[in-house]
């Protein structure tokens, strides 16, 4: 049931692919991003969905996991070193820092093992790197509580992250929380969830959990 729902997700992910603005400097033909957690892959389309290279990736670990949704490239650094390897590209993530960039541990990518951040091979991001522009669009497509196994996370006060930010847009669709939607679990988000449980007579307890989510619509 969970895939199942997440796969609604990422329809609209793709599809609003090409809806995001591409910047003034970009190369021609447009190009963006888009990194695939099912399958653990970064691939760099044109805007008509050709795909001109892809690149095995090792994203968030079960307990850090990588943001999903739409982001921008919005820095570019050379030889970071040890841990980010030769090349950095940054996204413009609300709740964190979080990077493409390489990794002086190769035999890691295709695992689950960064703290958020795309690792890459030296030699793929080196290639990938010319390639893309600050305001490159980036796609990211995958299991909305960061790993396929977990079918829901507990978020409390100081959770960060996509979910985060899913349960807010729900709680402001429906009135109860009128902050900013980005992916903070912050001390205005907290009073908000206490009112939405309240109100619809959940267990009040200030967290979301299993209930809460079922009762959101986010898992079944």
């Amino acid at each position: 049931m969970m895939r199942a729902f997440l796969s609604v997700i990422s329809v609209l992910i793709i599809l609003m692919a090409s809806l995001v603005p591409v910047h003034a400097e970009q190369a021609d033909p447009p190009v963006y991003i888009y990194i695939n957690l099912w399958e653990n892959k970064l691939y760099l389309r044109t805007d008509k969905g050709e795909v001109l290279a892809s690149y095995r990736i090792a994203p968030g670990a079960v307990d850090t996991p990588s943001p999903i949704g739409l982001f921008t490239v919005t820095k570019k650094s050379l030889n970071w070193g040890g841990g980010f390897g030769s090349r950095w590209l940054g996204i413009n993530v609300e709740w964190g820092t979080y990077g493409i960039h390489g990794t002086n541990r190769p035999e890691h990518i295709g695992r689950y093992v960064s703290h958020g951040c795309f690792r890459m091979k030296n030699k793929d991001i080196e290639k990938l790197y010319p390639l893309v522009k600050v305001g490159t669009p980036v796609i990211i497509d995958g299991p909305i509580m960061g790993h396929e196994r977990l079918t829901y996370r507990v978020l409390v006060p100081g959770s960060r992250g996509a979910l985060v930010k899913l349960v807010q847009n729900r709680l402001k669709a429906a009135g109860y929380y009128n902050g900013p939607v980005h992916g903070h679990f912050d001390k205005h988000f907290e009073r908000a969830v206490f009112r939405f449980q309240k109100k619809e007579g959940l267990a009040v307890t200030g967290q979301i959990g299993l209930e809460d989510l079922v009762y959101l619509g986010i898992v079944e």
